[in-house]
């Protein structure tokens, strides 16, 4: 069974919210209490238990440069990493990676502890108040499985969200990065799209096209598994009992 995922091109996301309002229907998902969040367009603010697709509109102005206003789109979701937090974290097993590649949280095995939730780089993954259990995109498990694509690339009009094969989308990926700077779009590139552009992941099953900093979309510049920085906060604590050590000798060899 190949890898499977999602190639998001922001530059052809129009913002209609067609990949949510599928997400959710397919999904069974609960409203979000429809609040006025202020943030232009955006409704549903952010990722969540109840949102596993989020589309967010980010207004720029002209900077000065004379270019006028404008809006970044993107469809964010889960990114179902190569190296997964939510996953390594998960004391129970409810997390498991599936034939398809993905990140997939077990509803019947977890037990609401939350520690996938502070162990996801990009704060995707988040427990229901009802219940207390962790939720977030499973990439359509079930449609995959009945050899359906998910209902949020189905429903896309513009086809700014791809799902297939992940070697087959990086490759489409990198030739429309391609056409674009040919176009002159200096500006365009992969996000997360490899371990070699995203080594604190090991790359993305969900990655995107993104034409400025990863900041602005709402995005981590370098985000990191917290499990990658184990082996550098034991080797921080074994210098500092170290010098610890060392004071404590020479504070005995004084006194004598």
């Amino acid at each position: 069974m190949t890898t499977k995922g999602f190639f998001t091109d922001t530059t052809v996301c129009i913002g209609c919210k067609a990949c949510e309002v599928a997400c959710k229907q397919w999904n069974q998902l609960p409203d979000d209490g429809f609040v006025f969040t202020g943030m232009s367009y955006d409704n549903t603010a952010h990722l969540g238990a109840s949102t596993w697709r989020h589309v967010a509109f980010t207004e720029r102005g002209d900077g000065g440069n004379g270019d006028g206003f404008s809006w970044l789109l993107m469809s964010d979701v889960c990114k179902h990493c190569e190296r997964a937090g939510c996953l390594e974290a998960c004391p129970t097993g409810a997390i498991t990676r599936t034939e398809f590649g993905s990140v997939y949280v077990q509803p019947d095995i977890c037990n609401g502890c939350g520690y996938c939730v502070v162990s996801c780089p990009f704060g995707v993954i988040d427990r229901r108040e009802d219940d207390g259990r962790a939720w977030k995109c499973t990439l359509c498990y079930d449609r995959l499985k009945g050899g359906l694509e998910p209902a949020c690339a189905k429903a896309c009009p513009t086809d700014s969200i791809v799902f297939g094969d992940l070697d087959e989308l990086r490759a489409k990926a990198e030739a429309r990065v391609a056409g674009l700077r040919e176009r002159g779009v200096g500006d365009a590139y992969l996000y997360g799209a490899d371990a070699a552009s995203q080594p604190g992941t090991g790359g993305l099953h969900a990655f995107f096209l993104l034409v400025d900093r990863p900041e602005v979309y709402n995005l981590p510049p370098d985000p990191v598994v917290p499990t990658n920085r184990v082996a550098a906060s034991w080797a921080s604590l074994a210098i500092a009992a170290i010098g610890m050590l060392t004071a404590a000798v020479a504070a005995v060899g004084a006194e004598r």
